[in-house]
């Protein structure tokens, strides 16, 4: 026998020896994992129009979520896009003292984050500059907290602004599928292109890309009258230019069914149960 070789058991056939991966030895590829099932329920709640995202994980971290009747829990739950999803009355409670409040903007004020030598809309709101005729409910510190503005409103505009603490609202005011309607009267100076009033209508594009039909009309020799169903950053200003316009005033007075009406600038009110967007 040579040395090193060792005697195999009886019966034991001869083959080839088996080899052990090492180190940095590249390993066979595994499966790729199966994509996960359904759609979380958060999304299909703020799709819904039930509350935000961030509601809706607030409301199951509570339990207050049920999915086919079925009490959910767990965050990251995903549900069949048809599945039927309601709220525990608690959710129903704590949706119903959300406040929301209607502003109209003076210009200076930006309308979301604090700049530089700038204050936000919402430090205009309190117990002084609430409108006297206003018969919503008493004021209360606690109605500042997670108040938002739903939607922007330039520097140099004013009108109506409208802050929420309502995650159902913001959702419907904000994003570029709103169907909101929102109504401005915009004062301008300069001539007119040949076509701008068509292009004003349908027709121009910002940003490489092209903006939904909209209703512009001259009220007078000065002012026209605009109806969007989006809010690209300083877009009417841009449009105007685009047809050789320059806004010099830019006023909104409308924000679907609700009206800024005789709200003084500065002063704020409650948005009223018979009102909605």
């Amino acid at each position: 026998m040579n040395a090193g070789d060792r005697p195999r058991k009886p019966g034991a056939a001869a083959g080839p020896a088996r080899r052990v991966p090492g180190p940095g030895r590249a390993q066979p590829p595994s499966a790729p994992a199966a994509a996960p099932e359904g759609v979380r329920i958060s999304k299909l709640m703020a799709e819904r129009g039930l509350c935000s995202r961030r509601e809706a994980d607030a409301y199951i971290e509570r339990g207050w979520v049920f999915v086919d009747g079925q009490r959910v829990t767990e965050l990251g739950t995903r549900a069949a896009p048809d599945a039927r999803i309601t709220l525990a009355p608690e959710a129903r409670s704590a949706q119903e003292e959300r406040v929301t409040i209607l502003l109209n903007k003076p210009v200076g004020y930006v309308s979301g984050q604090p700049e530089p030598g700038f204050q936000p809309a919402v430090s205009l709101v309190g117990r002084d500059t609430q409108w006297r005729a206003d018969q919503g409910p008493t004021f209360r510190p606690a109605h500042l907290k997670g108040l938002a503005p739903a939607g922007r409103l330039d520097i140099d505009s004013t009108g109506l602004l409208v802050l929420t603490q309502d995650g159902r609202i913001a959702r419907r005011l904000i994003g570029d599928d709103s169907p909101v309607e929102k109504e401005y009267l915009v004062r301008v100076e300069g001539r007119l292109a040949a076509d701008g009033l068509r292009l004003l209508n349908h027709g121009l594009s910002l940003d490489d890309r092209p903006l939904r039909p909209a209703k512009v009309a001259w009220l007078n020799d000065d002012q026209l009258r605009f109806v969007l169903r989006e809010g690209r950053k300083r877009q009417i200003r841009r449009m105007c230019e685009l047809v050789g316009l320059k806004v010099v005033g830019l006023k909104r007075v409308r924000i679907g069914g609700v009206r800024l009406g005789e709200l003084p600038t500065g002063q704020w009110r409650y948005l009223r149960a018979d009102e909605s967007f």
